[in-house]
């Protein structure tokens, strides 16, 4: 596997690798009708993570008659906001890839139509939402969470990390690089997390000791693990100097699936007390041209055969009912037990203050 597909694969599939251009991608003829409208092809928009089996793929196309395109367009937001730009003349049919930091720009903005996608009624109901209106469709999920190069730590004999209190203290200074909040899903998302455990009053006081405690901030999830990160082996040969990242908690099985050759325990680890949940969304995009396709790709991504070939290929976990999770996510990268939470609503009501208020704190 080529460095770029490793590092999009470490990317654990919420849209982290920002990429300056669209790219397409898939097996279709689209017959002259690059968006979709009034032919065979459906149009999937997503962020640069999204993967999926060939074969499976491939079934569904036999199955429903429909060839799929892809359009990759950078990181998560990028993507979002993009698609908000173009809502009048959409790219493509469906969008998957809007997480649940951003969730409430897309609705806001009309993003999205109406449609219950068939096994909707199996997506576990801790991921539900939008129930009145059905204008999205729950995907996956995954948790932000600090990984740290346990080398680094044994060589120093010094304990990693596990909670956010302990990324202030003396001994972690100047070990931890995160990603900026104002462009970066991941970034966004500890941002969160931290709000979400010192609550509305405390957040900025935490980041305050976190600055003074010399945390690192750049763009985004490629630079700060496949560069800043001394942990990572899917970025350059060079590897950075900072033994803590703001990655996910399935990083670690992805470090084991793709080195060569595989070691018996992941070279990374998480800090259990430091995470965060996302949960991914698809929608029918309000203008799509081929909006039955659009449905039918809906359809798609709820059902077994994908949910189940989903998270090794995009390093999340399904959100349906009965969906296998692999042995090496079980074994090398376990969801967290009490990951942060917010609900979508306080997220809408006070996201863009907050990240206004850290840019101000933490870029300044």
């Amino acid at each position: 596997m080529s460095i770029t597909k490793k590092a999009t694969a470490l990317a654990v599939g919420l849209g982290l690798v920002a990429l300056p251009a669209l790219t397409a991608c898939g097996s279709s003829d689209d017959g002259g009708d690059a968006g979709g409208g009034g032919s065979r092809t459906v149009t999937l928009v997503s962020h640069n993570s999204w993967a999926v089996s060939k074969d499976v793929l491939a079934a569904f196309e036999k199955q429903s008659g429909y060839k799929v395109r892809v359009l990759k367009d950078g990181d998560a937001g990028q993507a979002v906001n993009k698609a908000i730009l173009t809502k009048d003349n959409p790219q493509g049919d469906v969008f998957f890839g809007v997480d649940n930091t951003l969730l409430s720009r897309a609705l806001d903005n009309d993003l999205f139509q109406s449609y219950e996608a068939k096994g909707s009624d199996l997506v576990l109901p801790e991921f539900r939402v939008d129930q009145d209106k059905h204008r999205v469709t729950p995907v996956d999920t995954g948790d932000v969470c600090v990984n740290y190069d346990k080398a680094y730590f044994s060589e120093h004999e010094l304990a990693p990390p596990t909670s956010f209190d302990d990324l202030v203290k003396p001994a972690y200074k100047d070990l931890l690089v995160t990603e900026n909040a104002s462009t970066s899903s991941p970034g966004l998302g500890f941002l969160l997390g931290t709000a979400a455990r010192y609550g509305h009053d405390g957040w900025e006081g935490y980041w305050k000791k976190l600055k003074a405690n010399g945390v690192k901030v750049v763009d985004g999830w490629e630079q700060a693990y496949n560069e800043e990160f001394s942990g990572s082996a899917g970025g350059k040969k060079a590897k950075g100097d900072r033994p803590l990242v703001v990655s996910y908690a399935s990083s670690p099985p992805a470090e084991v699936i793709y080195a060569d050759p595989k070691p018996t325990s992941a070279p990374t680890g998480v800090a259990e007390g430091t995470c965060f949940r996302q949960v991914e969304y698809a929608g029918l995009l309000s203008n799509a041209k081929n909006a039955e396709g659009g449905k039918a790709l809906l359809d798609f991504l709820l059902t077994k055969e994908f949910q189940d070939d989903m998270p090794l290929n995009m390093f999340v976990y399904p959100v349906r009912e009965g969906a296998q999770v692999p042995k090496e996510f079980t074994e090398f990268g376990p969801a967290a037990k009490n990951p942060e939470t917010m609900d979508p609503a306080k997220i809408a009501a006070h996201r863009d203050d907050w990240v206004k208020s850290w840019t101000s704190l933490v870029l300044r």
